[in-house]
């Protein structure tokens, strides 16, 4: 655990790691608690106007009967337990079961198409999922290639038609939990075990199952204490519409906040709106938010009022997206919080952060090394950049919150690293102070008549303009600069595009910009692609961008 400090420098060289031999995140994040404060709150489920707690203990038996229903169900140690359900105290539970038992949890997000949870589950080799109604009318969608050795508990009651129409063998989970023991013994896991399987948001290419151990969550503590400001607080409540199937909700949120015993909010909505999030916030007393990049813009387009919707908030912690001035001071003039960046990544997670409470914030640079992880900014032969020269963002290893490897895909995990140093795949640069700028992903950089050019600035300056409700920037293949600049923009509601608006977008960039980074095309659309986590999936903006200039090639 951090211990609050004024200076960074103190704070960073004075950190040391201390992770045992033998650790099992299930116990630390559960029965650890319900041994010291039984009724000390966990979960608090926020589904409609209704509120329920509960407690470490209640966690702790639920969590047990479940493991002992998995044991039942012919689950081993390193088995793979597919978990597809939304957030609530069943999903915490049955991540929690898992671990205990030495099995592998494979977080499955809800919204996944047929597809993709096809291709995590043959790839992992999944052997059980527990999941709900919705969930397996999903699952049976597939081919039939996905269901060898598969069985699906399912915590909802079915009628005889809907079982006879599902092509996968079936377990009540229900029923199983009524005849499960409340006492499970946690496994004597080692930190180095494997504990938990998460596969990418597929920014770059094909989704890849990164294999984690049980230190992991460790690993996350440093970061996630630094990005709120020193948690956990007095009366601290954390919430995050961010999915627990994903890193950003599972291991950002939920495990360490669980660890600290600070209670997490589980709400969910139909659609996530700004007046939803507005209300749960309040009504739930949230302290701390996790709150992505596109959720956040969001709420600052909600007409946000005090009186209805009084707020607690003590932080705000947003990461995946580099967030413009704009926003950044949205939040301090509107929620009254300083909007601490973080940035990471599913393989290797929360290395980086600012802190409010510790350090003034940079618009636009995304923070320093957080305590414990070395960070550096490489050339391609892994000499260290000089200040302000792009190079690739890299971690050194031994980290522990670093992945073991790629499940099933030993040349991923070779080409993922650089000497001793593990490839984030992200240019970056160094600033003053250590801080480090986030310029793009690798192949988001933009080659321009030799111009290396990042897209997240111009997107902060084409976001500031009162047209633009949204945008993404990207290269475009050009015969004589190599690449153009493209950008691709969704407008507010009553806005309307015109060639007009174009070129005064343009000028806008070129106001605020060098003049080699203006976007030279503009295209409008209603919507910009994105992954289930909220990010800008930039590749198939440069896939359309390059089919687009090879047909004008052709013709």
């Amino acid at each position: 655990m951090l211990k609050e400090a004024n200076n960074y420098t103190d704070l960073y060289e004075n950190f040391s790691w201390e992770i045992p031999e033998y650790y099992n995140i299930g116990f630390d994040v559960c029965d650890k608690w319900a041994e010291k404060d039984p009724n000390r709150t966990a979960i608090i489920s926020a589904f409609g106007s209704e509120q329920k707690h509960t407690s470490f203990e209640e966690l702790k038996k639920l969590s047990n009967k479940i493991a002992n229903s998995l044991v039942l169900s012919d689950v081993k140690v390193g088995d793979r337990v597919g978990i597809l359900l939304p957030q609530s105290v069943e999903t915490a539970a049955s991540h929690i079961a898992v671990y205990k038992m030495g099995a592998i949890a494979v977080p499955l997000f809800v919204l996944f198409g047929p597809s993709a949870l096809e291709h995590r589950i043959i790839d992992a080799g999944i052997k059980l999922i527990i999941t709900n109604h919705e969930g397996a009318k999903k699952l049976n969608q597939m081919s039939s290639k996905a269901y060898e050795q598969l069985t699906v508990l399912i915590n909802e009651e079915l009628t005889e038609e809907e079982k006879q129409a599902l092509n996968f063998h079936t377990l009540d989970f229900n029923s199983l939990l009524e005849g499960a023991s409340e006492e499970f013994t946690s496994l004597k896991t080692k930190a180095d075990d494997p504990a938990l399987i998460i596969y990418t948001s597929g920014t770059t290419g094909p989704s890849k199952g990164a294999l984690h151990a049980h230190r992991v969550l460790l690993g996350h503590l440093p970061g996630m204490e630094m990005s709120h400001d020193f948690f956990p607080k007095s009366e601290d409540v954390i919430w995050t519409p961010a999915d627990w199937a994903w890193i950003g909700g599972l291991l950002d949120v939920l495990l360490p906040a669980l660890h600290h015993g600070v209670p997490v909010v589980a709400g969910r909505f139909k659609k996530f709106t700004g007046e939803a999030a507005f209300e749960l916030m309040s009504k739930c007393n949230v302290t701390n938010v996790f709150m992505p990049s596109t959720a956040l813009k969001m709420l600052r387009n909600t007409n946000y009022d005090a009186n209805v919707y009084p707020l607690k908030l003590r932080t705000i912690a947003s990461g995946g997206e580099t967030l413009g001035t704009d926003l950044l001071g949205w939040g301090k003039e509107t929620l009254g919080v300083n909007i601490n960046e973080f940035y990471g990544q599913t393989e290797c997670n929360l290395i980086i952060s600012s802190c409010a409470s510790m350090m003034e914030a940079r618009p636009g640079i995304m923070g320093r090394p957080v305590p414990g992880h070395v960070v550096k900014v490489l050339r391609q032969d892994g000499s260290d950049c000089s200040l302000r020269e792009q190079g690739l963002i890299a971690v050194k290893r031994k980290d522990p919150v670093m992945f073991l490897h790629y499940w099933n895909n030993e040349d991923a995990t070779q080409n993922k690293f650089l000497h001793n140093y593990l490839l984030t795949g992200d240019v970056g640069q160094y600033e003053e102070d250590g801080w480090i700028r986030f310029v793009g992903r690798d192949d988001d950089v933009i080659t321009s008549a030799g111009y290396r050019i990042g897209p997240g600035e111009i997107e902060e300056t084409i976001i500031k303009h009162p047209s633009v409700y949204m945008v993404a920037v990207v290269g475009k293949p050009d015969k004589l600069r190599t690449e153009i600049v493209k950008a691709y923009i969704v407008l507010h509601e009553k806005e309307k595009a015109s060639e007009q608006l174009v070129e005064e977008i343009q000028a806008f960039v070129k106001d605020h910009l060098a003049s080699y980074e203006y976007p030279r095309e503009i295209e409008f659309l209603s919507q910009l692609p994105l992954t289930n986590t909220g990010k800008i999936i930039r590749r198939t903006l440069r896939e359309q961008a390059r089919e687009e200039y090879e047909r004008a090639e052709n013709e």
